[in-house]
């Protein structure tokens, strides 16, 4: 069973910068991605990146700002937020699709959930 746990979120000022993290274990995956979830909102798909081919896939609102990045010897992704703002206040969850699925930014599309880490912007 794959597990996923995130790390790294906290407080910031609006134009500062965060770097959270997601270590995975316990199976073979192929895809992992950044979701996050405002009080009230959806859940919606920040970034992924694939394994096999470094591949990496944006929500157009977080391209430029958001850089999703991976090491694939430790198992873990990363997601660079900079220039944030409040509205990226959120809990950001870390997700992964099984070995031979190829997700876009649909959370229906992905198997494994970490628990999510707050990230709160400040003005």
């Amino acid at each position: 069973q794959v597990q996923l746990v995130e790390s790294g979120g906290g407080s910031v000022q609006a134009g500062g910068s965060l770097r959270v993290s997601c270590a995975a274990s316990g199976g073979s995956i192929n895809c992992m991605a950044w979701f996050r979830q405002a009080p009230g909102k959806e859940r919606e798909g920040v970034a992924r990146i694939c394994k096999r081919n470094g591949v990496t896939l944006y929500a157009a609102s977080m391209k430029g700002r958001f850089t999703i990045s991976q090491d694939n010897a430790q198992n873990t992704v990363y997601l660079q937020m900079n220039s944030l703002k409040p509205e990226d206040t959120a809990m950001y969850f870390c997700a992964a699709a099984g070995f031979e699925q190829f997700p876009g930014l649909y959370p229906r599309e992905y198997t494994y959930w970490g628990q999510g880490i707050q990230v709160t912007v400040s003005t």
